[in-house]
């Protein structure tokens, strides 16, 4: 299920990501050459953090691969740049912040028979995870219960929340949980270094 993308493309992918934000803050367009590679359809996701203190300022993206990576990547930093969560991004903002790049294998539905044997089957830090249960759904990237402190029974829990959902709705044999995951690709500093996550 790994993706296996070369740290040039990642880097590339990173740049790209600040590239069309910060021209998305002046109402500009921009383009980036970008490699071959990013021609093929997959799921991405651009996160803008503040530095350092790591604050959420935007994650936007796409779960499935519907688009070529490319295309995904550009429309994932303009909609980060709008993150209705937040006021929209200013370009005096993207000094000060962080972007960073997930790459996602394709989600897969998570075969089990109770809460305990789900539990089992998730390895926090590896998966991400998608929770759909009567028309509402919820993502969290692999990262995201590393950066918390989380276990697998809270990192499900904060997924049925992200849906709008009951923290217990994981337990309903009716939901649907998806895993996937993802490489990642950050910036050090403020267009700074880019590594691997």
């Amino acid at each position: 299920m790994t993706v296996k993308m070369e740290l040039a493309d990642g880097t590339a992918a990173v740049k790209a990501a600040r590239r069309y934000a910060e021209a998305e803050t002046k109402k500009e367009t921009a383009e980036y050459p970008l490699p071959e590679g990013f021609s093929e359809n997959k799921g991405v996701f651009v996160t803008i953090s503040k530095y350092p203190s790591g604050d959420l300022r935007g994650c936007i993206g796409y779960p499935e691969p519907v688009l070529p990576l490319k295309d995904a990547l550009e429309r994932s930093a303009v909609a980060a740049c709008h993150d209705p969560r937040f006021n929209s991004l200013m370009f005096s903002e993207t000094g000060a912040c962080i972007f960073e790049v997930t790459v996602l294998t394709v989600p897969r539905k998570i075969i089990y028979k109770s809460p305990e044997e789900l539990l089992s089957k998730i390895v926090v830090g590896r998966d991400g995870l998608i929770i759909t249960y009567k028309g509402r759904r919820g993502l969290l990237l692999p990262q995201v219960p590393l950066e918390f402190g989380w276990d697998a029974e809270k990192f499900l829990r904060h997924l049925s929340m992200k849906a709008g959902l009951d923290q217990n709705t994981w337990k309903d044999p009716e939901a649907a949980i998806e895993s996937f995951n993802g490489e990642i690709f950050t910036e050090t500093s403020p267009r700074g270094e880019v590594v691997r996550k």
